[in-house]
C-alpha cells in the first residue's frame, strides 16, 4: 500500500474529508520521503499541478497529519521544520551544509532527562539529532584526503 494509499484510508477513518488539495500534498509527501521535505518543498511540488493551492492549506494538512500521529515533525531549530513519513521511534543526522537530513535507526538508552530538570512534564519520548557535516559537503570543501 502506498502512503497515499494510508493516509486516504486514515483520514477517512477518523472522518476526515480527502479533498483533492489533500490527495496531491499525500503524492508530494510520498515523493519528497526520502529527504524529509518542508512545507516549502510540499507547495512547490503540489504546485506543479495545482497551482492555486496555498501555504496555509498544505500547513493545515500536514500538522492535522501530525495530530493524527501520521506523519512526524522533525523540529531542526531556527524556524526550521521537516515532515517526516517515517513516525516509527528513531533518530537524525543533520549536515549543518547542506540541510541533508539521514534517519537513524538506533535506541540511545543512556539519554534521559532527570525529574528535576522536566519542569513537571512526563517524558513520553525523545528524539536524538547529531549535527555535522556529510560526506558530500566534506568532498566538496577539500576536507576529505583522496
Amino acid at each position: 500500500m502506498s502512503l497515499e494509499e494510508k493516509l486516504v484510508r486514515e483520514m477517512r477513518k477518523r472522518g476526515k474529508k480527502v479533498t483533492p488539495q489533500r490527495r496531491f500534498i499525500f503524492q508530494a509527501l510520498e515523493k519528497e520521503s526520502d529527504h524529509h521535505p518542508t512545507a516549502e518543498e510540499i507547495l512547490h511540488t503540489v504546485r506543479q499541478t495545482l497551482p492555486d493551492v496555498s501555504l496555509t492549506t498544505v500547513y493545515n494538512t500536514l500538522h492535522n497529519l501530525v495530530e493524527m500521529e501520521l506523519l512526524r515533525e522533525v523540529d531542526l531549530g531556527e524556524g526550521m521544520t521537516r515532515f517526516d513519513t517515517n513516525t516509527d521511534i528513531h533518530h537524525h543526522l543533520l549536515c549543518k551544509r547542506c540541510g541533508k537530513l539521514v534517519d537513524i535507526h538506533r535506541q540511545f538508552r543512556n539519554v534521559f532527562l532527570p525529574p528535576e530538570d522536566a519542569h513537571g512534564f512526563i517524558i513520553t519520548s525523545h528524539q536524538v539529532i547529531f549535527e555535522g557535516i556529510c560526506l558530500d559537503c566534506q568532498m566538496k570543501a577539500g576536507m576529505l584526503k583522496q
